[in-house]
């Protein structure tokens, strides 16, 4: 892996993070207390950060340096249909067993 191919997943990643949250490259300036300008530098690859400014981004995002350099996981259709479906009978199985609980309560609650 490159200098170059590093600063931009650092910089990707930082996007993603910063989005994440809803932040501008105003705000997460504010929570790193650096310039905005810096932040806009940072995402386009212009400027490099130190590692206390890297550890303290870490933490604001909530997150492990590490994170910041991971390739951003990209999904095929397959693939999305697959997590789709699973988050939507994940969604379906614990409406039922909410029902079933209710119904069980009420009818405790019923006979006594």
């Amino acid at each position: 892996m490159t200098e170059q191919e590093v600063r931009e997943r650092l910089s990707q990643n930082i996007k993603r993070c910063r989005a994440l949250h809803g932040w501008s490259q105003v705000k997460l300036a504010e929570k790193l207390e650096v310039s905005a300008n810096f932040i806009a530098d940072i995402e386009t690859g212009k400027s490099w950060i130190s590692s206390v400014t890297l550890t303290k981004l870490a933490n604001i995002f909530e997150t492990d340096v590490c994170n910041l350099f991971m390739p951003l996981v990209t999904y095929d259709d397959q693939s999305r249909e697959v997590v789709d479906q699973f988050a939507r009978d994940a969604v379906s199985t614990v409406r039922t067993s909410i029902e079933r609980l209710r119904d069980e309560y009420l009818k405790q609650r019923g006979s006594t």
